[in-house]
């Protein structure tokens, strides 16, 4: 397809090998936390959960400062300096002698990952509002992408031993960092730049353009309980599929394949004949009740390829970024396109402090009493709000685009 700017490619590539580092350790957590944590898969299941609220902290805090660098700085100098910083992180996580020094390491990598924000903005910086809705969708597929190629090699590297996936994780990061210093141009126009300055680089001055423009409060919290509810994969689904499956690090691996390559396929093939038919609003919906259907029927799952079947319907959940995100970034002008990233990405951190903690829980409480599919039951309830919120509160035409200065 052709792109509005040379960026634009340069950063869903860079998006797909920051991903693969993130998804390669996947399959292995259930192994390495209950042996350095000397406790049993019930257990390790809610260690899991704070492993992943401390990864959120450190977005949230990183979030907005780094999207309003980006304003104050450019895009390129941000992602880099992340990448540089994920692959330091990897190496101390592959050397992580204890349960302790693992939290230490998932901490900084939240502060290092809060990349999305600045490779939404190169988005906004380089795309006319009307067509950012399916290039955020590439977005989306550049994660599914990383996502099919991530866990399918942490299963691979597993046999090598838990440590492996971090090692090859932090080699990708330091790639991805090479490949923006050679390739990725600047998006920011000069005159589009504005001061830093460190009491507002917070999530409520991110917001503060969205709320001025109306319409902006249903959308913010159905976005919320959507990511409160899509935490359960990252927090649960390793630990669920061994649970219930008993499949090891390889098995998990190829499921989250799975997952990311039908992410790809409905971002790449679908997304933009989607939202141009129906409209962004009605996508969103659409993707929201699709995702909570699956949900439901993961609780419920007997055979280990009935994941593969009901991920099928699944799959349509990815209709929910490209829609929402689009909506929202033609309510706020040029000069802050990074500071609603970042802030997007803090909210987006909120909900990954709260949701693993829910979700891990519910999966240990439901591991303890009979029923492992408690969390999906959960995250089915929150998603299902979402779709709601939106089908009830959110009108069907997006507020008048901005038209951004574009930097070629």
């Amino acid at each position: 397809m052709r792109f509005e700017h040379r960026a634009i490619p340069i950063v869903l590539a860079a998006v797909v090998v920051d991903v693969i580092g993130l998804g390669i350790v996947m399959p292995v957590l259930p192994a390495l936390v209950t042996h350095l944590g000397r406790m049993d898969l019930a257990q390790a299941t809610r260690v899991s959960g704070w492993l992943l609220a401390v990864f959120a902290i450190g977005q949230f805090v990183a979030g907005p400062i780094l999207g309003n660098l980006g304003d104050r700085f450019g895009r390129r100098p941000v992602l880099m300096a992340s990448m540089v910083a994920f692959s330091l992180d990897y190496l101390l996580m592959a050397a992580a002698p204890t349960l302790a020094w693992l939290f230490v390491g998932r901490a900084i990598a939240g502060v290092a990952g809060a990349t999305f924000g600045p490779a939404g903005a190169v988005i906004a910086d380089t795309t006319p509002a009307d067509r950012r809705g399916p290039i955020f969708g590439l977005l989306g597929a550049a994660f599914g992408v990383g996502f099919i190629l991530g866990p399918a090699l942490g299963g691979i590297a597993a046999g090598w031993g838990t440590r492996a996936p971090f090692v090859v994780a932090a080699a990708l990061a330091a790639l991805n960092a090479v490949a923006m210093a050679l390739f990725l141009p600047e998006t920011l126009a000069p005159e589009n730049r504005r001061p830093f300055r460190l009491r507002d680089a917070h999530v409520v001055d991110a917001f503060k353009p969205l709320f001025a423009a109306g319409n902006a409060t249903p959308l913010l919290v159905a976005w919320f309980l959507w990511q409160l509810g899509n935490t359960v994969y990252p927090a649960t689904w390793s630990f669920w599929a061994a649970i219930r499956f008993g499949w090891n690090a390889t098995a998990i691996g190829w499921s989250l394949a799975w997952v990311g390559f039908l992410s790809v396929v409905v971002q790449v093939g679908l997304t933009r004949r989607v939202l141009a038919r129906v409209g962004e609003r009605n996508a969103a919906v659409i993707g929201l009740f699709s995702a909570t259907a699956t949900l439901i029927a993961y609780a419920f799952t007997t055979q280990g390829w009935q994941v593969y079947a009901f991920f099928l319907l699944g799959c349509l959940g990815a209709f929910a970024y490209p829609a929402m995100n689009a909506t929202l970034s033609r309510m706020v002008d040029a000069t802050r396109q990074g500071a609603l990233q970042g802030g997007i990405g803090s909210m987006n951190s909120v909900a990954a402090i709260l949701g693993p903690l829910i979700a891990a829980q519910s999966l240990g409480w439901g591991a303890a009493h009979g029923f492992d599919g408690a969390a999906f039951m959960v995250a089915a309830a929150l998603i299902g709000s979402a779709a709601s919120i939106i089908w009830l509160r959110v009108p069907t035409a997006s507020p008048a685009p901005e038209s951004p200065a574009i930097s070629r």
